[in-house]
C-alpha cells in the first residue's frame, strides 16, 4: 500500500477535494498541512491555556507503565472559542462530507501530556471498539486531531496503521486504565500494513475514521503535547444505549468566520464536561494520582 499523501490547504478557504476523500477511503485518515491559521490558534490557546477553566476540568487516565495523560471531554460543543472549532463548517462540514451525511457532536476531548515522561501513553484502539460498546451500530463515526502543540516521536506524536479501518471492528478490553485491542489481531495486522509516526504541527488536521488502529507512547520530551479532538457521529446513527456520550443532538453550524470572531474564552456553559466514572469503558481507579 502506498503511503497516503500529505494535503495543504488555504485556511481561509479549505475545500475537502476528491482526492483527499479517497485517501480516507483508501488509508483511513487525511493529514491537512495548515488547516488553522495563526489567528485561529491564537484563539484556541486563549481558550484553553490562558484560562483555567478546563484545567479545572482534566482527570487522568493510566497507561499501567506509571504515566498517565490528563484529559477533559465535553458533550456539547457551547458557545466558546472550542465551540466554535467544533461547529465550523471545514471541520464539522468536513465530517459530513467524509460520512456522507448530517452528523451530531459526539463529544469534544482536550488531551495534555505532560513532559519527561509523565504524559502516559494511549494503547493500541480503535474509537469505535469502545464506541460500539456505547450502543452506536455502526461505524460511521470520525474524529479530527487538531495540535496545540508540535507532534513528534519524541513527545508522543499519533501512530497509525493505514488501511486497518478496513479490518473492521476489532474486540477490546481493559487493559490499566484503557480500552486495548486484541493483540494477536493487533500482530496479524501490523504484518500485513504499514505504521506511520504521524508527526504534525500546530494548526495541522487530521480527519481519521473511527475504525483506524491508532496509538501514541509517552511524551519522553521537555515540552507539552497538547490536542483538541472533535468527534462526530453520522445524525442515522443514534446509539441505541443511552450513555455518558449524547444521542443525537441537532448540530447548529457556523461560519468559519466565527472562530476568529468568537470573544467568549471562559464561559463554558451547556458544554456538559463528563464525570469520568459514568464511563463505563475506561476505569479512572487505575491511575497513579486521583483524578
Amino acid at each position: 500500500m502506498a503511503s497516503a499523501k500529505v494535503f495543504k490547504c488555504d485556511p481561509r478557504n479549505f475545500v475537502l477535494t476528491d482526492e483527499m476523500r479517497k485517501a480516507y477511503e483508501d488509508t483511513g485518515y487525511i493529514l491537512i498541512k495548515g488547516f488553522l491559521d495563526d489567528e485561529e490558534l491564537t484563539q484556541i490557546r486563549k481558550t484553553v491555556e490562558d484560562t483555567d477553566g478546563y484545567r479545572k476540568k482534566f482527570y487522568g487516565v493510566s497507561d499501567g507503565k506509571g504515566g498517565e495523560s490528563r484529559l477533559t471531554l465535553w458533550s456539547h460543543p457551547g458557545s466558546d472559542v472550542t465551540g466554535m472549532l467544533a461547529r465550523c463548517e471545514k471541520v464539522a462540514g468536513t465530517a459530513e462530507k467524509l460520512l456522507g451525511g448530517e452528523v451530531y457532536h459526539y463529544h469534544t476531548k482536550l488531551m495534555a501530556k505532560d513532559p519527561r515522561g509523565i504524559g502516559g501513553a494511549h494503547i493500541w484502539h480503535q474509537d469505535y471498539g469502545y464506541w460500539y460498546k456505547n450502543g452506536c451500530l455502526f461505524p460511521d463515526m470520525l474524529s479530527a486531531f487538531l495540535p496545540i502543540d508540535p507532534c513528534r516521536k519524541e513527545n508522543g506524536c499519533l501512530q497509525v496503521i493505514e488501511g486497518s479501518h478496513k479490518c473492521g471492528r476489532i474486540d477490546h478490553d481493559l487493559v490499566a486504565g484503557q480500552q486495548k485491542c486484541n493483540q494477536e489481531r493487533l500482530d496479524q495486522i501490523k504484518a500485513k500494513l504499514p505504521l506511520k509516526y504521524v508527526e504534525m504541527d500546530p494548526g495541522d488536521a487530521l480527519f481519521f475514521h473511527c475504525n483506524l488502529l491508532h496509538c501514541s507512547d509517552a511524551n519522553n520530551s521537555e515540552t507539552k503535547r497538547w490536542v483538541l479532538i472533535p468527534c462526530y457521529n453520522k445524525a442515522t446513527n443514534d446509539p441505541v444505549y443511552k450513555h455518558h456520550h449524547p444521542n443525537y443532538t441537532k448540530l447548529h453550524k457556523v461560519p468559519d468566520s466565527a472562530l476568529r470572531e468568537c470573544r467568549n474564552y471562559t464561559d463554558l456553559s451547556g458544554k456538559d464536561f463528563m464525570d469520568p466514572k459514568t464511563d463505563k469503558t475506561t476505569d479512572v481507579t487505575a491511575n497513579k494520582t486521583p483524578a
